[in-house]
């Protein structure tokens, strides 16, 4: 076994799932007798970047916890214990919202400030979640989980999905111009997707029927519509006939309101231009 240049502490892995896995993959890679370095050329990542992931400083991709099952003879366990990891990434509330998300076959969504996290990209979830302030490990499993809930938009069976933007959503500059471009970008494909329609509603309507927060409503092929309104510290789930009808309601009004999915693709794209240097 190779001398060690550098070793990380160990984490407590009773503090968090991310620690459970990065004490777990140090005990099974010394009971192997493989030094880190040793490992991170099997799994093809930097000696360095594997002893953060060791001691619970970085949060490793999927990929690489299925190498490490490979070179380890660990029977899939990192595999199994990655969307573990990802889904307690999330706050205990929002937990719910993301079940429902990945069981739901078609998603409403309104938004006021921000493109919806199904349709965002990396830097630009990054800047957003930055404002909250965490650590940067805790930041990391933030941006991780965030970008493994688009995965139900790729699947064989994607939930339909309708998205209604106020234009301060397409306006605000998260992250600066050069993030902005990119997200308005990202927005744009997703347009272009069958499964997906994307409308703005622009700053000139008057009577704005939804001026007090975004909200989302899942569908599904048994069972009632579930509603999800966003607040200042956290969401909340709503399944009363009265307050499903009302949401219903709503984003009717908003739909009638917004711009065609047309004319929303030409407001992104000016929106684009306007960022441009």
């Amino acid at each position: 076994m190779t001398t060690e240049h550098h070793v990380e502490p160990a984490p407590d892995p009773t503090s968090s799932t991310l620690a459970f896995f990065g004490s777990e993959l140090r005990l099974r890679r010394e009971a192997a007798g493989l030094s880190q370095t040793e490992l991170a050329r099997l799994v093809h990542c930097a000696p360095s970047l594997l002893s953060k992931i060791e001691s619970a400083k970085r949060v490793p991709k999927e990929d690489m916890a299925e190498l490490c099952d490979c070179a380890l003879g660990t029977d899939g366990f990192f595999g199994r214990l990655w969307p573990v990891m990802i889904r307690n990434a999330y706050p205990a509330w929002f937990r719910p919202f993301v079940d429902l998300e990945q069981q739901a076959v078609a998603i409403r969504s309104f938004e006021m400030q921000f493109v919806p996290g199904l349709l965002q990209t990396e830097e630009y979830a990054r800047a957003i979640l930055a404002g909250g302030r965490p650590d940067s490990v805790k930041l990391e499993e933030l941006v991780v989980a965030r970008m493994h809930r688009q995965r139900v938009l790729s699947r064989d069976d994607p939930p339909r999905l309708w998205v209604i933007l106020d234009e301060t959503a397409i306006r605000r500059r998260i992250g600066g111009a050069a993030v902005m471009r990119a997200q308005l970008a990202r927005l744009l494909e997703a347009a272009q997707i069958p499964r997906i329609v994307v409308q703005v509603v622009p700053f000139d309507v008057r009577n704005h029927p939804v001026l007090t927060g975004a909200f989302w409503t899942f569908s599904f092929d048994e069972g009632p519509d579930v509603v999800h309104m966003d607040s200042f510290y956290e969401g909340q789930l709503r399944a009363e006939p009265e307050v499903v009808a009302a949401t219903h309601h709503a984003y009717d009004l908003l739909r009638a309101l917004a711009l065609s999915p047309e004319a929303s693709a030409d407001l992104i794209a000016s929106a684009i231009k306007d960022l441009s240097p």
